[in-house]
């Protein structure tokens, strides 16, 4: 691992620049920064790398869009008013008689396309037509894992950004008032925490319809109090500070000193843990989608190819697809969140 000297850090750069040389010097962390980020990219162009739609189509001289507009069979000479379907053998003459042509996705199936032209039963094994093979209902496992992917990060992301500004909010309240304030806070979420997270997810996946936000919101009832702590420690710390003292003789107001002064100076145990609490939302999605609490089944999820995977021994491609994902993000966001916890640290060179 390269480390930057102190001669090589000019004394005009801020605090931020210097902490982003520190991020740099880990190459690991770095790289692995790299990498998630164009991931996270291309997860918001799941449609245009896994669809069974076209991406152009010329028919007739005329340029048309499938993968952004949807158009009925009739505009390609069929007999029927709802959307054409682009699976359909007599579509596809359509689309490739005469100058007719159609530019596909590089993997030409949407999340819950079926494979009806499979040679082998379901779940297939990987060949030419699957990649990755098929689970038990025929569907590509490739464009499962690409979407599931995708709504893994943006189910962390919500749930990090929520849990992470609750916690901000109760943590900096507790510190920055402290006595009575702080005490019964402090009795809240000890009452809180010691609610069955599981038992009400149960309960609630019982009664109500599951949902991407129903998860959302009630694992960000639950998500916020570990980060809160660290929050009120810095808080409690800080407000006893000279320069907060200087504040308050100035007459600045509360609100003005919390988000001014104490809470940029707090944000070094928030930062370090982001890529920890996204880790921690993937792994909650799969875990609760595996045991069937999660989101429907229709939605794709690598949870629910790996509940496909024990349920089908055999099909091997089923778990491997889904643990290599997995793995390989959770390995990044630990690379990532080691290399922040590095660079927030003023006492590396």
């Amino acid at each position: 691992m390269n480390k930057i000297s102190n001669n090589n850090i000019m004394p005009g750069l801020s605090p931020g620049q210097r902490a982003w040389l520190r991020f740099k010097s880990n190459r690991r962390g770095y790289i692995s920064l790299w990498i998630f980020s164009i991931l996270f990219v291309l997860c918001f162009f799941a449609e245009v790398l896994s669809n069974d739609k076209p991406l152009i189509v010329s028919f007739d001289g005329e340029l048309y869009f499938p993968v952004v507009i949807d158009y009925p069979e009739t505009t390609f000479g069929g007999d029927f008013e709802t959307a054409t379907d682009y699976t359909d053998s007599f579509v596809r003459q359509q689309l490739t008689r005469g100058d007719n042509w159609m530019l596909k996705p590089l993997n030409p199936y949407n999340h819950n396309t079926i494979n009806f032209d499979s040679d082998s039963p379901n779940p297939a094994a990987p060949s030419s037509q699957n990649l990755f093979g098929t689970d038990d209902r025929g569907r590509d496992v490739l464009a499962r894992v690409i979407y599931g992917f995708r709504i893994s990060v943006w189910f962390s992301l919500a749930l990090m950004v929520i849990g992470v500004s609750i916690g901000i909010v109760a943590g900096a309240v507790q510190g920055y008032f402290s006595g009575k304030t702080d005490l019964i806070m402090q009795r809240v979420i000890e009452v809180w925490s010691s609610m069955p997270e599981l038992y009400l997810l149960i309960i609630f996946a019982s009664i109500f319809q599951p949902s991407i936000w129903l998860l959302i919101i009630l694992l960000s009832l639950f998500g916020w109090m570990g980060l809160s702590d660290y929050v009120r420690a810095e808080f409690l710390r800080g407000r006893n500070l000279d320069y907060v003292r200087s504040a308050r003789a100035m007459g600045l107001s509360n609100y003005t000193i919390i988000s001014k002064h104490l809470l940029p100076n707090s944000l070094t145990p928030v930062i370090t843990f982001l890529p920890f609490r996204i880790s921690g939302a993937i792994l909650a999605l799969t875990s609760l989608d595996f045991l069937g609490l999660g989101v429907p089944p229709t939605t794709p999820s690598l949870g629910e190819l790996l509940a496909q995977g024990k349920e089908n021994i055999e099909a091997w491609w089923l778990s491997l697809s889904a643990f290599i994902v997995l793995v390989g993000t959770l390995m990044l966001l630990i690379f990532i969140g080691e290399a922040l916890r590095e660079a927030m640290d003023t006492r590396k060179n």
